[in-house]
């Protein structure tokens, strides 16, 4: 057993190495900057964790089509298990997006697990066992989103904040770093993303009142680079936008999701979470900057060059971590984001100025956003024990899991949930720690629904696929004409890019909540998706709270006679 260690920013040697049980080949070695620059011109490989650094979630593989995605079969199945007492009160949950070169996959599991498998039949080359103690803090489940890779190591970040690089060809731990206080409720579960020399990841705990941040790393010593905390402190650029007294200094803003690059640009976009507390906005008087934000960061110092900030005055659990795509339009380089409050905005991404905003929801009653961008609120939690009720609930018109985009087609692709929740406010005092919402919380149990839709780039819908419980799982888009998501009660789908149509089914055997991803071995494609139900099921979906769980990587392929 490891000893705790909470004081962020030391380098030390925690990690559990468990369990090797042989040896992968080097394919990580020769990944750097200028290869993950490229990464979309290496389709057989899926090498960071949107498959390139736009956020589009786009493979140009297109051995499947519409034409035979009928005939998808497993071609493997890797199953960890679960053992042992698993840190946090929420259950754990499989919400990985698989990386794989060169035949390699690398995989992240809840409560500290990383594996390497063979990619073509899912035989374990290594795996790695991070120690996490059991009574963390936990918002939101015991989860994991992936890996990055690059300079032959494998980057992962653990429940207890630490960020620990592997031998990715042994699995050994090579360093790692503590970078949250674990006392106040700060844990990690976002994919590491790999940019120039440094690994940059962001902190989770935002419902316990800390004060998000982004932090970069030296790819091979481990030693941090810079922190930018999202919240400013007095005197900084933003703070007038909180109250005088301490409320910036437990602010929320968390960085849980992995942000997108502009090379060219040398910017990164990365949204940020909720302000805290959630529900209670009278003791945070103003903007709250920079929650419910996409922030423009320079790689090189943390400096942020601009924000946009989605949902001003959060009090509806807004958070805005989701991706933020950047595609191009008419000679614009535009990023695209689909947000919890059920709007759909471009921005112009070289200074962040809004081009559109359009609503993607069919039910949104918190409030309106003119085309202009000014946010009107109608409907919150405003007087101290009166239930309100609105849509979207705090689970959002999209969850984390994420849109993709065709440049093939000129669409985005999108999980739709159209549920609502009834919210009750309740003054809180502050406890380190402690859950600070501020409310109580039932989201909608009937009258919900979900739907897989097509938008173009102004925001005109171009086609849905109803069903008849939120889509809860990333979207995935390829130069075939087919994209690939999941269903909470198991199923995993290939539908026509162009149409909707429902091409093919699979039964996994849990529900899907995490980012299936695709590749190809010896000019055989293969699409992997990790099933496994179960963490914050409570605030998007709480009729399933209980289904079946799951701990499986189920990969797929046409037959090999095609």
């Amino acid at each position: 057993m490891t000893t705790e260690y909470v004081d962020a920013g030391t380098a030390t040697n925690q990690g559990e190495f468990s369990g090797m049980t042989g040896s992968a080949p080097p394919v990580t070695r020769d990944i750097a900057a200028e290869r993950l620059r490229d990464a979309r011109s290496e389709p057989q490989n899926w090498m960071t964790y949107y498959g390139a650094y736009d956020g589009q979630r786009f493979s140009r593989l297109d051995q499947i089509t519409p034409d035979n995605a009928h005939r998808l079969a497993p071609a493997w199945i890797f199953q960890s298990g679960s053992a042992g007492t698993h840190a946090g009160e929420s259950t754990y949950a499989f919400e990985a997006a698989p990386i794989v070169v060169d035949g390699v996959m690398f995989l992240a599991g809840w409560d500290g697990w990383v594996w390497a498998l063979d990619a073509t039949n899912g035989h374990q080359l290594w795996r790695y066992k991070h120690e996490v103690p059991t009574d963390l803090s936990l918002c939101c489940g015991n989860v994991n989103r992936g890996v990055a890779v690059a300079h032959g190591k494998v980057y992962v970040v653990t429940l207890n904040a630490h960020v620990v690089a592997l031998d990715a060809a042994t699995g050994a731990c090579v360093w790692d770093t503590a970078y949250g206080d674990v006392r106040a409720g700060e844990s990690a579960t976002v994919a590491p993303l790999v940019v120039k020399d440094m690994v940059i990841v962001g902190s989770s705990g935002g419902e316990f009142g800390v004060r998000g941040h982004l932090d970069a790393f030296d790819l091979e010593t481990g030693e941090r680079r810079w922190r930018t905390y999202m919240v400013p402190r007095p005197g900084e650029p933003g703070s007038e936008t909180w109250p005088d007294g301490e409320e910036w200094a437990r602010g929320g803003g968390n960085c849980w999701i992995t942000g997108t690059y502009d090379p060219e640009l040398d910017l990164v976009y990365w949204g940020t979470g909720n302000p805290s507390p959630d529900f209670d906005g009278e003791v945070r008087e103003g903007d709250n900057l920079h929650t419910d934000s996409v922030v423009a960061v320079e790689p090189d110092t943390g400096a942020i060059r601009w924000h946009y900030q989605y949902t001003p005055h959060d009090l509806w659990d807004y958070d805005s971590n989701m991706e933020n795509i950047l595609f191009e339009s008419d000679g614009r380089r535009l990023l695209g984001h689909f947000d919890k409050n059920g709007y759909f905005f471009v921005l112009d991404r070289t200074d962040g100025t809004l081009v559109s905003v359009t609503p993607f929801v069919d039910r949104i009653t918190w409030g309106e956003i003119s085309p202009d961008g000014t946010v009107t609120p109608k409907v919150y939690p405003a007087d101290e024990g009166e239930p309100v009720h609105f849509w979207p609930g705090p689970g959002g018109g999209k969850e984390w899991t994420h849109a993709a985009y065709s440049p093939d087609t000129g669409l985005f692709y999108v999980p739709v949930q159209d549920v609502g929740a009834t919210i009750t406010r309740r003054r809180q005092d502050f406890k380190e720690s402690v859950p600070y919402w501020s409310a109580s919380v039932a989201v909608d149990t009937e009258d919900m629904a979900g739907y897989l839709m097509a938008f173009d780039t102004s925001g005109r819908e171009v086609w849905r696929w109803h069903n008849e419980v939120p889509m809860c799982a990333s979207v995935l888009a390829t130069a075939g004409g087919v994209v690939f998501t999941g269903r909470p009660t198991g199923e995993v789908g290939a539908w026509d890019a162009r149409t909707g149509e429902l091409l093919w089914e699979f039964q996994t055997g849990s529900g899907i909540h995490s980012s299936p991803t695709t590749y190809s071995v010896d000019g055989r494609q293969y699409v992997a998706v990790p099933s496994g139900w179960g963490s914050w099921a409570d605030g998007f979906l709480p009729g399933l709270i209980g289904g079946s769980h799951g701990d499986a990587v189920v990969v797929f392929a046409l037959p090999e006679d095609r």
